[in-house]
């Protein structure tokens, strides 16, 4: 009995002792490995960049700029999975990090931002109700982000896509909106979608998706004229990542049936 009593006092020992050091070790290394997730992220070094915000969110579960960004990693990372199973986990773990930073700041625009985007990701992988509902979700968290920040390019990105979608709803789509929603893909055009998109360039002039979306829009809209201008402003940037790689592919493919 001395033996385990003496036992038990050790490891408490260890772990009273241990236990001021991880906490001041995390608390000086959550700058660091915050600047160094952003660095990753921005390099489209995704999984990486995930895995040191989720370590920023181990030693301070509030941290409210991990929790935006681990949850739009995780939707972005989970929109190139083609495992439904994987897809719809990483999906979850964006909207679980979106809501938690949305508690923690429901008025900023990042937060707003990360609920619309996890909403988006998860209506792709639900039912047809359950589909058209988060999408239309989508937009009041949407108009939030940009009343916090009226500048947030990924924010009218996101509403141009939004407004393209609920444009172009079949017929059953729209009566179902209409019937569970009151309708709000009224208020929706193609006009409307490339205003926002063209927004979104206007402050963040470098990223291809943009320009490809954009592109679409006027695509369906019948004006080859701005589609074919979209298309070479987007082939002119400088891309290196295998997503925009592709997009650039796929926007010379677009110019060349537009031009024959």
């Amino acid at each position: 009995m001395k033996r385990k009593l003496q036992v038990w006092m050790f490891f408490l020992m260890l772990g009273l002792a241990g236990a001021p050091m991880v906490a001041v070790a995390g608390k000086g290394s959550t700058e660091q490995l915050l600047k160094k997730a952003e660095e990753l992220m921005v390099s489209y070094r995704d999984s990486e960049a995930l895995a040191m915000y989720e370590e920023v969110l181990q030693v301070a579960p509030d941290n409210y700029t991990a929790l935006c960004k681990a949850s739009y990693l995780n939707c972005r990372i989970g929109e190139r999975v083609t495992d439904e199973g994987t897809k719809i986990a990483f999906y979850l773990k964006g909207k679980e990090y979106a809501s938690r930073a949305y508690e923690l700041n429901p008025a900023d625009a990042e937060s707003n931002y990360a609920m619309a985007v996890s909403l988006g990701a998860m209506a792709m992988v639900s039912g047809p109700k359950q589909r058209l509902a988060g999408i239309t979700q989508m937009k009041s968290f949407l108009d939030a982000a940009l009343a916090s920040n009226k500048e947030h390019a990924g924010a009218w990105h996101l509403l141009g896509r939004w407004y393209f979608k609920m444009a172009n709803l079949n017929f059953a789509e729209a009566a179902a909106s209409k019937m569970f929603f009151g309708g709000v893909c009224g208020e929706a055009t193609n006009e409307k979608a490339a205003d926002a998109i063209q927004t979104a360039i206007k402050y963040n002039p470098v990223n291809i998706q943009y320009y490809y979306d954009l592109a679409m829009v006027y695509k369906e809209l019948k004006s080859k004229e701005s589609c074919t201008e979209t298309l070479k402003q987007a082939i002119a940037l400088d891309v290196t990542t295998r997503d925009e790689l592709e997009l650039a592919r796929r926007c010379k493919i677009m110019l060349q049936e537009y031009s024959k």
